[in-house]
């Protein structure tokens, strides 16, 4: 069995709720299966549900390299979408290209002043083939958030996932307005808790996605549990590509 636990499963012994729960696939590792449903569930929540995505779309991925970032770039290509991938460094832009990006962005590793974020909506914009993305994946906010949301298309959705650059965005609404898009937040244990039956289904279609070498997740390495603050203060850091997983040493 797998399970979905937001905090405490580092714990020898644990009680989740019964739809928190689930069997692992006969064709998957333990390691697959403690590194794919948590950040492949909460993209494929995000693309499918909240913005319907197709293969008419380009979507741009902030963070594109980390674990729910790479899965973002994962399915929204198994599903023949355009995509874009903005991250750190060149090290995170190969590992982009390599999943099948089809095109980088790099916006460094600094916070960007208000000069560095006119450029980098300056830059976004020129990577979008059809003048602005039809769908925006954001788990960084913070400085990047704006400038993401002023390189939209009209119509466009514009994906909240989470703040890992620090801050929590304050954006101008009359961007929506002007833009006619849409703001989606996507929390994966909210959804998981109301709707189920919806996340048991996506399980069993990302399973078969899998099943079927459409998405590849990316383990970059296995970590004993002794070394877990270490390599949480790297996840905190961004310092991480993909996924790690945890093992009992």
């Amino acid at each position: 069995m797998v399970f979905f636990k937001g905090f405490g499963a580092f714990a020898e012994k644990i009680v989740v709720p019964e739809s928190f729960a689930f069997s692992i696939p006969k064709s998957f590792s333990y390691h697959l299966a403690a590194g794919i449903f948590m950040v492949y569930g909460t993209s494929f929540h995000a693309l499918v549900q909240r913005a319907n995505i197709s293969k008419k779309d380009e979507v741009l991925v902030l963070g594109a390299a980390g674990g729910v970032g790479l899965a973002a770039v994962d399915i929204a290509k198994a599903h023949g979408a355009r995509v874009v991938a903005a991250v750190s460094t060149k090290e995170k832009a190969g590992v982009c290209v390599k999943y099948g990006a089809d095109d980088v962005i790099i916006y460094g590793e600094d916070k960007l002043d208000h000069k560095g974020q006119r450029a980098l909506t300056k830059e976004l914009k020129s990577k979008s083939i059809k003048g602005g993305y039809s769908i925006i994946y954001d788990p960084l906010g913070d400085c990047f958030a704006e400038p993401s949301l002023r390189s939209i298309g009209w119509g466009g959705t514009y994906l909240v996932v989470g703040f890992a650059a620090g801050n929590i965005p304050s954006i101008p609404t009359n961007l929506m307005l002007l833009k006619g898009c849409a703001v989606s937040g996507v929390f994966i244990g909210r959804f998981q808790k109301e709707e189920p039956d919806a996340h048991s289904k996506n399980i069993k279609q990302l399973s078969a996605l899998l099943a079927g070498g459409k998405i590849n997740p990316f383990i970059s390495k296995t970590v004993p549990m002794k070394d877990a603050v270490s390599s949480i203060e790297d996840i905190a850091k961004r310092k991480v590509l993909g996924k790690i997983v945890f093992i009992n040493s």
